[in-house]
């Protein structure tokens, strides 16, 4: 029994090691993870502006308590942090492949998704991503900014022939490859169209 285990495990650690020396001797991503990712964005792009869609000013600055974030403020962390966290996945990719990072990789495609947008995790966000500090006055002006970003990353992602899983970034709060980071930047999103959803059932959220 002991022997069939031991093979068993040698046999997975085995098939993990063939699948990373393959992931990292491809020249661009697959087909199958360029569809995925780019439909995850637009996904969530498009998502964005239906959980607005006719929201009067009340309801986009509408406070569910002192402390909490309106719908407006959910608005303009979303477009503030598209516009940083992309600028820092291209900051990644102007450096010399690190495949030899993935060692560090936690989280799979499938669970990273999962975390970013388990609304029952809380985490508080950098100083440069509060509604307060973004580089949006309305939120007008962050959808706009907002949309002009995403499909710039829409685009980067259909086109790029840069092999996204070698490029590693090791940040503070976690590993990732540039594949994943971007995941990331689509699952943020998701999560906050959950925070703007849950805003809107607040009781006493303006009916006009």
């Amino acid at each position: 029994m002991r022997n069939t285990i031991m093979r068993i495990t040698f046999l997975c650690l085995s098939l993990i090691s063939y699948q990373s020396i393959a992931q990292q001797q491809r020249k661009t991503i697959t087909k199958k993870e360029r569809t995925f990712l780019v439909q995850f964005l637009k996904e969530t792009e498009s998502d964005v502006f239906k959980s607005v869609k006719d929201l009067t000013a009340a309801q986009l600055n509408f406070k569910p308590a002192l402390e909490k974030w309106s719908v407006a403020d959910c608005v303009k962390h979303i477009a503030a942090a598209e516009k940083e966290l992309w600028v820092m996945a291209q900051q990644t990719l102007k450096q010399s492949e690190n495949p030899e990072k993935r060692a560090e990789i936690k989280f799979s495609d499938e669970n990273l998704i999962k975390v970013v947008e388990d609304r029952s995790r809380k985490t508080k966000t950098f100083a440069a991503l509060e509604p307060a500090n973004s580089p949006y006055g309305t939120v007008a002006e962050a959808l706009a900014g907002f949309k002009a970003d995403r499909e710039q990353l829409i685009s980067f992602v259909n086109d790029t022939q840069v092999n996204l899983r070698n490029h590693v970034l090791v940040l503070p709060l976690g590993t990732y490859d540039a594949y994943q980071f971007i995941l990331l930047i689509s699952a943020h999103t998701n999560r906050h169209i959950q925070q703007i959803e849950e805003v809107k059932a607040t009781i006493g959220f303006p009916k006009l």
